[in-house]
């Protein structure tokens, strides 16, 4: 069995005189879930309708659950499109049935499971209500549930977070994390690096259809400096000394950003503050956080 559940090799996707997609590759492991990030126009879309074969790409290859497209194991794979919308006159048992029976469950079968994940993601009291009746929020979470209910190895979530509230949002996170523990590999897209930050094995982050980097979470968080933010009216210069000391950059009159290199630890700041007789007034130092990562991994791509 190939561990590679989706494989993207130097695709290129061009409209006319426009390249919408760059040679992106990616593998994504089976079992994982898997980040694909960027801001809003950088190409997430258009790369996933290539991976469902609803757009061709120019070039390059691109291999589905050992398959050449998407439409050979269709019963296989799960997809939320971007663009969202329900047949407003069915329920929403209904509706989460009929999409599990599309992809070759029993009639019985998808209606027993429709009402037992509506349940699950607290929509049990709406199970007969027409989706016209439901609320943005709750009609979202019904068109997640109809992409998994015939339980697929593979699921891919097109900004599946977008529009949600945040109680919602949570329910949503369950549910991605519910999935991998079942063995479900997870693509999910998104320009909001909180939700990548919580849930993600690893992570696609491309801008104007390029990639920028892949990998894990901490390795995209180190690509970016570490840093200790300090207040003092006493010379800073007994720091520039330091092995683990980047660079002393001023922020204001007596403010200060000490960028650390390498394993240095802000421990080591701190005790040399108190050596050299450096009073301070602010010592702050936190890890980057994904979002610190993002803007300084896309940088000018993202403008």
């Amino acid at each position: 069995m190939n561990d590679q559940v989706l494989e993207l090799e130097n695709v290129v996707k061009r409209f006319g005189d426009f390249t919408a997609v760059h040679g992106v590759s990616l593998a994504i492991p089976r079992g994982s879930i898997y980040g694909f990030l960027g801001p809003n126009g950088a190409g997430k879309t258009t790369t996933i309708r290539m991976i469902f074969d609803i757009l061709k790409p120019t070039s390059g290859r691109i291999s589905i659950l050992g398959a050449s497209s998407a439409l050979h194991v269709r019963r296989r794979i799960g997809y939320l499109p971007e663009e969202k919308g329900l047949y407003k006159a069915m329920t929403a048992a209904a509706i989460v049935a009929y999409f599990a029976s599309l992809k070759g469950v029993a009639r019985k079968t998808a209606r027993q499971r429709a009402y037992k994940l509506l349940e699950r993601y607290g929509l049990g009291e709406f199970a007969d209500t027409k989706i016209q009746a439901l609320s943005k929020g709750m009609g979202q979470k019904v068109q997640v549930l109809c992409a998994v209910a015939h339980e697929p190895e593979f699921v891919v979530l097109d900004e599946p977070f977008s529009g949600l509230d945040p109680v919602n949002q949570q329910v949503l996170e369950q549910l991605i994390r519910d999935l991998a523990l079942l063995g479900t590999t997870v693509l999910f897209s998104t320009h909001v690096m909180q939700h990548a930050e919580r849930l993600c094995d690893r992570m696609l982050l491309i801008a104007r259809g390029r990639k920028i980097f892949d990998g894990t979470i901490a390795g995209a968080k180190a690509t970016i400096p570490r840093r200790v933010l300090i207040s003092t009216e006493s010379s800073v210069d007994s720091l520039a000394g330091l092995d683990g000391v980047a660079e002393i950059k001023p922020l204001g009159p007596n403010d200060w950003e000490v960028r650390l290199r390498g394993e240095t630890s802000a421990q080591s700041i701190l005790e040399k503050c108190f050596q050299s007789g450096i009073v301070l007034r602010r010592f702050d130092h936190s890890e980057p956080s994904l979002h610190d990562a993002f803007v300084a991994l896309v940088g000018a791509e993202g403008k």
